[in-house]
This record gives structure tokens, sequence and C-alpha cells, in this order.
């Protein structure tokens, strides 16, 4: 690929980006640049993938053809305002940043520009991501093809129409949070009843892990997947009864409810 990639913010998840494009042959670690306030940051980055690092926003924008917005959602405004005058027409600019719109992207700009508006989550740092990429109307079919291959590189990527952004931010982009705590319960109960810890752990993984792969393998819906390990007066479906008794699902689906609410806020 014969453009250069710049990254503004080099924090985990631009990390585990720059990490999986490098080991994918889309990107030589010297065709990168980030850009970090921290000298921290930069430093980490550069150790880890070998890639050129600066203090300097406005570097990144000046030298590479495609722009990963990868700072915090609270800093996008004054990012914006600092390399607004410096994107060209031409460049191609991704966000990850929840709850900043097209609209709303185009208004910190003020003018139409490439934006192809992501969400991705944390698993990316394993290679097992789940994007959601939304283009605006400025993106062609080459740029967005250019984008995916990059959000691909950490994960599998779906493009999904912006009205469903919030959704995605409650069903992947913040869910990894609630599957460790499930994996957490399950392992405090596993060393209740006497198991060592960090033999509960790999059990209580690992059984998520399978479990996920199941659904995503063999296209069985989740609830005949789940009748396949309850057996009549068995152990699975006194675990299930007292899940229902207790309200498991419909505190997941309020939970998610509300998350979709707050990203719509920010």
């Amino acid at each position: 690929m014969e453009k250069k990639l710049g990254f503004i913010g080099t924090g985990n998840m631009a990390g585990a980006i720059m990490g999986g494009i490098i080991s994918q042959g889309i990107f030589k670690p010297e065709e990168i640049i980030g850009a970090d306030q921290s000298e921290a940051g930069r430093k980490k980055v550069k150790e880890t993938y070998g890639i050129c690092v600066t203090e300097d926003n406005k570097k990144v924008v000046e030298e590479a053809e495609i722009v990963i917005l990868s700072v915090k959602p609270q800093f996008y405004p004054d990012v914006i305002v600092e390399i607004k005058d410096l994107v060209k027409e031409d460049q191609l600019l991704i966000t990850i940043a929840p709850g900043k719109t097209l609209e709303w992207l185009k208004e910190q700009f003020g003018r139409d520009l490439k934006i192809v508006r992501t969400m991705p989550n944390t698993p990316a740092m394993v290679g097992e991501g789940m994007t959601a990429a939304c283009p605006n109307a400025q993106v062609t079919k080459e740029d967005l093809d250019c984008a995916l291959s990059i959000l691909s590189a950490f994960g599998k990527v779906e493009v999904v129409p912006e009205r469903l952004m919030d959704v995605v931010v409650s069903v992947s982009g913040s869910s990894p949070a609630y599957v460790f705590m499930l994996i957490e319960a399950m392992a405090d109960a596993a060393v209740a009843d006497g198991m060592p810890r960090a033999q509960a752990y790999q059990f209580a993984a690992q059984a998520v892990y399978g479990s996920a792969k199941m659904v995503l393998e063999t296209g069985k819906h989740p609830a005949e997947l789940k009748d396949m390990v309850c057996s009549p007066a068995g152990t699975t479906i006194e675990a299930v009864r007292v899940l229902e008794e207790k309200g498991f699902r419909s505190a997941v689906i309020e939970a998610m409810k509300a998350c979709t609410e707050i990203s719509g806020k920010l």
C-alpha cells in the first residue's frame, strides 16, 4: 500500500491497530507516523512497533495520506481545531470516538472531508476485534476498501448505517467489560468451590471463548446451542433456572440500553 498512515493519539487502541496492520503487512513500520503529547506514549509505540513518532499533531496531517483520530472523545474538539486547516480534500480521516457523528465532525472541520466513522473494541489488542464502519458521502469505494483493509487487520469489520453506531457501542464497543465481569464471577464461584484462582480463570475464559466460537462457526441460534447443553433434570438447566430467576437476561438488556443511551449523548 503506497500510502502513509498517521495516528493522532497512540494509546491502547491505536497500538492494537498498529500491531494488526504491521503483522498483516498492510503498512511497514516506517510508513506509519504517530503523534502523542505523552513522551512515554511515544516511546512505547516506537519501541514496540518501530514506527515514526512526533509530539506534533500537525506533522501527522502533513505527512500521512490516511489519518486515524485515536484520541479520547473529549479531546476531539481541540485536536480538530489544531489540524482542520491542514487537512486536504483527498486525505482520508478515520475516527474511533463514540458519539462523534459524521454531521458533528463536518461542523467541527467546517467543510466536507472524506471521513469514515468507526467503532472498534479492545479485543483488537489480540487480533479479535469487532469494528463497525460508516463512511460519509465523500468517501469513494476505493477509500472505503482501504479503510476496511486497515480495520480488518485486527479482527472483523462490518459497514453499518450511522443510526446503529450507538448500538454498536453497547453490543461490541463496551461489551468486553460485561464479558470480563462474567468471567470474573464464574471464576469467583469456582474458587468458592475449591478451585485455584489461576485455574478458575483458565476454565472460565476458555468456556466463554469456545462458546463464542460455536456461535460464530456453527451458525446455530444461541438458544439452540444452550438447549444442547441442558439435559432434562440436569445441572445446566438448574443453573439456567437460577439465572432467569435473578434476572440475568434483563440485567444485560437494561445495561446495554443504558450504554446506548449514554453513547448518543457523548
